[in-house]
């Protein structure tokens, strides 16, 4: 079986990949990440999670068994990408414009080896109710926000802002994970693999 590397440092996809049951080697690829001019925000996920799973690939002295992925997340609105806060003021901005409307999340995953490279990309819709200025105060206080595209974490503290979701819960968090299990089955590697299948057979006959 191939050996799983992940190109990512976000914990979020780590825990996904260990809830799927797919054991991985985390590894760091570094890309920049920003838009080309003219770039739609599906070329522009799509792009960064081939870029991170081909960066992630070229570190590695024999690829020959690995696979390796890659994925972006990121919030539309409006047609604009709203990256990670630069600050306090930036956040706030954020959270206000996103306050009682529905914005776009896309994320991309990305598998490469040495011989092909394939993608999905998940389109999901957050609709956020109306956030008061206290809460979006409040909100930034708790630290959640500073590191997360938008400026929230719909798994966290901001999952009580969330009236309405259509698509993929676990996209939005950062990794579609039925999309990248069947992405997985397709290169060889199959979830549950910490599972004791034969454990699993006698539960089902209980």
């Amino acid at each position: 079986m191939a050996t799983l590397f992940l190109a990512s440092g976000s914990p979020r996809r780590r825990e996904l990949l260990n809830q799927m049951g797919v054991p991985f080697i985390p590894l760091v690829a570094d890309i920049d990440e920003m838009p080309w001019p003219a770039e739609s925000p599906e070329r522009y996920v799509e792009r960064l999670a081939r870029s991170k799973a081909q960066a992630g690939l070229a570190t590695l002295s024999d690829p020959r068994d690995a696979v390796v992925l890659g994925a972006d997340t990121s919030v539309v609105l409006d047609g604009q990408i709203l990256g990670k806060p630069r600050d306090r003021a930036d956040a706030q901005a954020m959270l206000a414009a996103l306050s009682g409307r529905t914005h776009q999340v896309l994320t991309a995953v990305a598998l490469a080896t040495s011989q092909r490279c394939e993608i999905r990309l998940v389109s999901s819709q957050v609709s956020f109710r109306s956030i008061s200025s206290a809460e979006i105060e409040a909100y930034w206080a708790s630290g959640e926000p500073q590191d997360k595209a938008a400026g929230y974490a719909i798994q966290g503290l901001a999952g009580i802002f969330v009236s309405h979701l259509e698509g993929s819960f676990s996209a939005v968090v950062g990794l579609p994970v039925c999309e990248t299990a069947a992405l997985l089955a397709d290169f060889g590697i199959p979830c549950w693999q910490r599972l004791d299948t034969s454990s699993m057979s006698e539960a089902a006959h209980e």
